[in-house]
């Protein structure tokens, strides 16, 4: 089941998210995962591998103040300009290095997540980011629209063994908002 929390949140972010994550030290496993931030389209330099905007920049500085008191021991981004941009903040205030993903093979990507231990952030994009939500059982809920949405940030949590516990859906940043004439 997918619980939604939907967070009051300034331009400068959510509050830490230590006190909203299970408890369980080495029972459990927190993925926490996001789609990369704003990016800059068209960009045409290089088009498939556009850097943040400035509003994607301020959202990344966000993720790193949510995430900054859950325990985080690992980072995972495909290798995409904007997803490791918009792990960087995290990943600096840490002290721990962006490691690569295979983004073509989310297969691999969740088995590669059943093992690991502790709390885990990764970034992705709006297709691949739901899968891995859903190949560790989790519930992603509606599709993430490649547009406009970019303040979605799952939490799921595994027992030791792997199995899925629980999925929960938290708005992180400014909120996302469709251009205007797009409103859902």
């Amino acid at each position: 089941m997918l619980r939604v929390f939907v967070l009051a949140t300034a331009l400068s972010g959510i509050g830490p998210l230590a006190a909203q994550t299970p408890e369980g030290g080495d029972a459990e496993r927190v993925i926490f995962l996001t789609r990369h931030a704003e990016a800059e389209y068209p960009y045409q330099e290089d088009p498939r591998d556009p850097p943040l905007t400035a509003l994607g920049r301020e959202r990344a500085k966000a993720l790193a103040h949510a995430l900054s008191s859950a325990g985080v021991t690992q980072i995972l981004s495909s290798g995409y300009r904007r997803t490791r941009s918009t792990a960087a903040p995290l990943a600096q205030r840490l002290g721990l290095e962006v490691e690569s993903y295979d983004a073509q093979d989310p297969q691999a990507t969740a088995r590669r997540l059943r093992k690991l231990n502790g709390r885990i952030y990764v970034a992705g994009h709006s297709n691949t980011t739901p899968e891995l939500v859903a190949l560790l059982g989790g519930d992603p809920g509606a599709e993430i629209d490649p547009v406009w949405e970019h303040d979605r940030l799952y939490v799921v949590t595994l027992d030791a063994s792997g199995g899925h516990l629980s999925t929960t859906l938290v708005r992180y940043g400014a909120p996302s908002k469709p251009p205007p004439g797009d409103e859902p």
